[in-house]
């Protein structure tokens, strides 16, 4: 059993030092919502199961803090309000349930960041969708070979594709990502 748990030790270490090639495209990302927010724009942010926490996760570091004091961030999880959530999935399908709400709340110049580890979540698809029609910018954490999603980019998109088939690697550094991009918006709005 420890060897079992060794492995996994190991394996989350060899795909983290691979991913470093990532870190132009992490840095891209950040920049881009450091001007988003500058321009009093916002960040929502969406994705399925673990994806899910994750956007929630992203999404309460900026409301509240990352690891600097500073005012909180306009972001929303779009997958946090259940009502909303059931109500658009019975009336709509699971599959519109983030673009109606990216239709409702995305303005030109926020920010989307979409969050599949397959890249194919149709839900997720469609949001980008809404978002690239509203005039927002998308960031898409991936993974694999980023699925549908990577096609479904425009230029002014980003896409940080973990290469790993594996969901709970790929959700690994999906978090760390999420962490450096937190790290470099408040080194970027408060000079850190």
């Amino acid at each position: 059993m420890q060897e079992r748990v060794l492995a996994h030790f190991q394996q989350s270490i060899e795909l983290k030092q691979a991913c470093e090639a990532l870190v132009p495209d992490i840095v891209a990302a950040s920049e881009l919502m450091v001007a988003s927010l500058l321009a009093d724009g916002k960040i929502l942010s969406c994705g399925n199961g673990g994806s899910a926490a994750d956007a929630q996760h992203f999404s309460g570091e900026l409301l509240g803090r990352f690891e600097m004091e500073r005012p909180g961030l306009p972001a929303v999880a779009l997958t946090t309000d259940s009502s909303t959530l059931t109500a658009l999935s019975n009336d709509y399908g699971y599959e519109d349930v983030f673009a109606k709400q990216v239709r409702a709340l995305g303005q030109a110049g926020d920010v989307l960041l979409a969050i599949s580890t397959s890249g194919n979540s149709k839900n997720v698809l469609r949001a980008i969708g809404m978002a690239q029609s509203r005039g927002m910018t998308v960031v898409a954490l991936t993974g694999g070979d980023g699925g549908r999603i990577s096609a479904a980019l425009r230029p002014a998109d980003i896409e940080i594709c973990v290469p790993s088939p594996r969901t709970c690697r790929v959700q690994e550094v999906h978090i760390l990502i999420i962490h450096c991009i937190c790290d470099l918006i408040d080194a970027g709005l408060l000079g850190g």
